[in-house]
Formats: C-alpha cells, sequence, structure tokens
C-alpha cells in the first residue's frame, strides 16, 4: 500500500528489547483540508535508518504494510492492534535526489529537420 503526504514528525529511533528496535513517522495527509488526518507509520529494525533523510516538512510518499494481531489480557477479553510498517520512503519535493528524477532524460525528436525533407505538397 501507499500513501501522500506532508511529514508531521519523526521520531529517533528507540530499542524497544535487545532485538528490536522502532521509530515512528507521523504523515499529515490531506485528502480533505477542512480535516487534515495524522497517520502514525513505524519502522522497525533496519528500516529506521530509511527515515534519516526525512525531515518535518518534506513531501513524501510512503509505502507500507498493514499488519494486525489480536491480543487477550488477563481477564480474558481479546482485543485487535493495527499498524502501518513502511518498507519504503520517497521525497516528492523538486530536487530531492535520484529517488524522484530519472537518471537520463529521453531525446526529444528534431521536429523542424523532419519538415524541411518532406517532399509533401501540404
Amino acid at each position: 500500500m501507499e500513501v501522500k503526504g506532508k511529514v508531521y514528525e519523526v521520531s529517533p529511533t528507540v530499542q524497544v528489547t535487545d532485538s528490536l528496535k522502532k521509530r515512528e513517522l507521523i504523515l499529515e495527509y490531506i485528502e480533505n483540508p477542512q480535516y487534515p488526518e495524522y497517520l502514525k507509520f513505524e519502522a522497525i529494525q533496519d528500516r529506521c535508518a530509511l527515515l534519516d533523510a526525512v525531515k518535518v516538512g518534506d513531501d513524501v510518499e510512503v509505502f507500507f504494510n498493514l499488519k494486525g494481531r489480536p491480543w487477550t489480557d488477563k481477564a480474558g477479553k481479546k482485543s485487535y492492534f493495527n499498524s502501518l510498517q513502511l518498507w519504503r520512503v520517497n521525497a516528492l519535493a523538486a530536487g530531492a535526489g535520484s529517488a524522484t528524477t530519472p537518471e537520463y532524460a529521453a531525446p526529444s525528436p528534431d521536429i523542424a529537420s523532419s519538415a524541411d525533407d518532406d517532399d509533401l505538397p501540404f
């Protein structure tokens, strides 16, 4: 899945356990300008480094997986949790780098020279 928006907040990397580190990205998603949404994505393990180049105010495209899991408390009540786990972030602003601009441009046809070589009367 993917979504485009403006970076609202980037958290520092947190070492949750000895083997798990996590980082969060809050994205301002404006489908309706009157009511902006704030979506929380999480990056885990090596994906935390993807947020090093992201700054508040950047326009980005976030690619993510939707995850869900059940949890049962001590009283036996079952709850469900959802998370948006990001796996790629592309900057959308002009001059953001090679992620948004191609390394080469396709040659444009030379229309002026081909028109002079045409033998048709019209």
